[in-house]
């Protein structure tokens, strides 16, 4: 497995993978750091054009910093995938002297098992998105 920053020519795989509208995840990429996960056989230099094709990504993660945290704002894939990916904002934070914090929509048990294979713990309940409960998940300052 491959990760790169995801560019705009992801915008429909992302769509696939969040089920979100492709124009949403275009906004995503140029809003956030995102980083997308692809097999070993689709990785391309960073620094190449991208022709990307929905069965090409794994996964994806997007994040941002306020404060002292940095926040996941959005992950998916396969659950090797998400736990791969997940190692992206632990690495920024660590390096920044930061936590990180993510949401989890209850019934996304892949995407549970990678936060708790990444080293996130459960800290308590989180918002409601489209009436679905969420649970907040933390790694502490490293």
């Amino acid at each position: 497995m491959h990760v790169r920053d995801a560019v705009e020519a992801d915008a429909e795989a992302l769509s696939s993978i969040a089920d979100a509208p492709a124009a949403a995840m275009r906004g995503l990429v140029h809003d956030r750091t995102v980083r997308v996960a692809v097999g070993e056989a689709d990785a391309t230099d960073p620094n190449e054009d991208v022709d990307a094709d929905p069965d090409d990504l794994l996964g994806f993660v997007s994040f941002d910093a306020h404060g002292e945290t940095v926040h996941v704002t959005q992950f998916g894939g396969t659950r090797e995938a998400a736990e791969r990916l997940l190692g992206e904002p632990l690495r920024f934070a660590a390096s920044e002297g930061m936590a990180v914090e993510l949401l989890v929509v209850e019934g996304e048990s892949a995407l549970r098992e990678a936060a708790d294979a990444a080293g996130f713990e459960e800290v308590g309940p989180g918002p409601r998105f489209d009436g679905k409960e969420t649970t907040r998940y933390r790694v502490e300052k490293a």
